[in-house]
C-alpha cells in the first residue's frame, strides 16, 4: 500500500526541466544516443527528452533483477539494444539506483561496445554505501532506503502509472 507521497508531480516536473537544461549544456551541438533501461525509466526518459533541444535517438535495454521488493542478485538480459553505440555519445536513463549492481553490469556491457562517451541520468539514487562510488551525471533526486513506487517504478508491475513517487509499505 502507498504510505505517503515522497516526491510530488510538481517537484518532478520542475527537476526534469532543470535536468533538460543541464543535458543540453553538456551535449551542446552534439547528438545523444539515449538508452532507457526498461521498464522503469520510460516515464523519466520520455519526459526529459521532450524538454531537450539536443538531437537524440532512442533505444532500450531490459534487464531483470528484482523479485518483489528486493534485488535477486541475478541479472538477466531480457532485451538488448537494436542500434550500434560504437563511437556515439550514450546517455543511459535509469529509474532508480539502489545497490548499483544492475547498473554496474549494464555499464560493463555498454562500455564493451566502445561508445565515445557513456553518462548516466537517473531519476532517483538511494543513499547507500554500495552505490556511493557510482557517478551519476544527471540526477533527479537522492532518497533514503525506502521502497518507492510510481512515475515508472513498480511493485510487480503495479503503481507505475502514478504521477508522483510514493513510499510503499506492506500492510499500510
Amino acid at each position: 500500500m502507498i504510505a505517503h507521497v515522497l516526491i510530488s508531480e510538481e517537484a518532478i516536473a520542475s527537476r526534469l526541466a532543470s535536468l533538460a537544461l543541464e543535458i543540453d549544456a553538456a551535449y551542446a551541438g552534439g547528438e545523444i544516443r539515449a538508452v532507457g533501461v526498461l521498464k522503469g525509466s520510460v516515464f523519466f526518459l520520455t519526459d526529459v527528452l521532450k524538454r531537450i533541444s539536443t538531437s537524440v535517438s532512442v533505444d532500450f535495454i531490459q534487464v531483470r533483477s528484482y523479485a518483489g521488493t528486493a534485488s535477486s542478485g541475478n541479472i538477466q538480459l531480457v532485451h538488448d539494444l537494436s542500434m550500434d553505440i560504437e563511437g556515439k555519445d550514450v546517455l543511459l536513463f535509469e529509474d532508480v539506483i539502489d545497490t548499483g549492481l544492475t547498473l554496474r553490469r549494464i555499464l560493463e556491457l555498454l562500455s564493451s561496445r566502445h561508445p565515445r562517451s557513456l553518462r548516466i541520468a537517473a531519476l532517483l539514487k538511494k543513499r547507500l554505501p554500495e552505490n556511493a562510488d557510482l557517478p551519476v551525471d544527471f540526477l533527479g533526486f537522492e532518497i533514503g532506503t525506502e521502497f518507492v513506487v510510481g512515475y515508472g517504478l513498480d511493485l510487480d508491475e503495479r503503481y507505475r502509472n502514478l504521477p508522483y513517487v510514493a513510499v510503499w509499505k506492506p500492510g499500510t
